[in-house]
């Protein structure tokens, strides 16, 4: 699809944020914003930005690691209950990715707790992953990352790689597909990823969709099933940064394969599928921030099936996505000056 030059209005709706990473609508409609640095910000349409709210955890916000996604409870009316994951600082110089509760009153977090926590801590400060998603029948999947160590990404007694199915709790769901499997981490959903930072559910269907970071070349859109294996370090579209090749994943069938393959990567980051007015050519249709493609990728998806439809260049690395009430999209630039931008109507 080609879209006519100038036939989207692209409108700063705030900046100077430090490497701003999630956002999420409040019921109010003001806006929930992360910073990489460890600040969580309230963007409100009339007072602008507002100062770093109280009560959010401490981060390591060394290379990738800092406060990553934001996400409201899905009962949160009656709860006030925000999770936000984050770098959370080890012992000796670690880190690890943990996902944590606070109450938002007052425009403060109130008593945050850590519900889970990536096991091993490792020392580096790439590759944490970090999407919130909740499913339909009230659990979360959390997408984690192998923390650039490779192997380990196939070792279940580790969450290295995976993405965990935990209840809003933290506490493990008995039907999960590994929790009689002895030495296996009961938390994992499916395994053999790299990074994933996009994560969002197909509300038409339920299937959860991922968009994961390969090495050089071969970012891929996956459709991710309980207890599969997708294949990571073994397999790759991509080849190692040395220029080593790796071995494609049609040649080994025991690993689920991408629906979609991206080279030159897009470095994707942040997802949503959007059900707006504003854009109704969008509609079912998922919208994938672009980190090196510098804009919005979107994606047909129909039922287990996809493929890329159009690209929307925002000359900025896009971290997340978001869908507005009224419909129009709202994107988050990765920049020490990072901008929130509206995308707005057609011309």
């Amino acid at each position: 699809m080609q879209r006519e030059e100038g036939a989207i209005t692209i409108e700063v709706i705030a900046e100077e944020l430090e490497h701003p990473w999630g956002m999420t609508f409040l019921p109010d409609e003001r806006l929930l914003v992360t910073e990489r640095s460890g600040n969580l910000r309230i963007l409100d349409s009339v007072e602008g930005l507002s100062q770093p709210l109280q009560g959010t955890p401490e981060v390591f916000a060394r290379g990738q690691g800092g406060l990553f996604d934001v996400a409201l409870d899905p009962d949160f009316n009656e709860n006030k209950k925000v999770y936000l994951t984050f770098a959370e600082p080890g012992k000796d110089s670690t880190a690890t990715t943990a996902l944590g509760i606070g109450i938002f009153e007052n425009d403060r977090l109130n008593d945050f707790k850590v519900i889970f926590r990536m096991e091993p801590a490792i020392k580096g400060p790439n590759h944490f992953g970090g999407r919130i998603s909740f499913t339909p029948d009230g659990h979360i999947l959390l997408t984690l990352a192998e923390r650039f160590q490779f192997d380990p990404a196939q070792d279940n007694s580790n969450h290295l790689g995976t993405i965990v199915r935990i209840n809003k709790d933290g506490s493990v769901p008995q039907d999960n597909p590994f929790v009689k499997e002895e030495n296996a981490k009961n938390e994992i959903w499916s395994y053999g990823h790299r990074n994933i930072e996009s994560a969002a559910i197909d509300p038409k269907t339920g299937n959860f969709w991922i968009a994961e970071m390969g090495p050089m070349g071969g970012d891929e859109f996956n459709l991710v099933k309980a207890g599969k294996n997708y294949g990571w370090p073994l397999v790759s579209w991509g080849d190692n940064y040395d220029g080593s090749e790796i071995p494609d994943p049609d040649t080994r069938l025991e690993f689920e394969n991408a629906k979609i393959v991206w080279t030159p990567t897009i470095s994707p980051s942040g997802m949503i599928f959007y059900d707006g007015k504003m854009y109704p050519e969008w509609q079912n249709h998922a919208l994938i921030g672009g980190l090196t493609s510098s804009g919005i990728v979107v994606v047909k998806v129909n039922e287990e099936n996809a493929e890329e439809v159009e690209r929307i260049p925002l000359v900025a690395r896009i971290r997340d996505v978001e869908q507005a009430p009224d419909g129009s999209v709202i994107v988050i630039t990765d920049d020490k000056n990072g901008k929130v931008l509206r995308l707005g109507k057609l011309k």
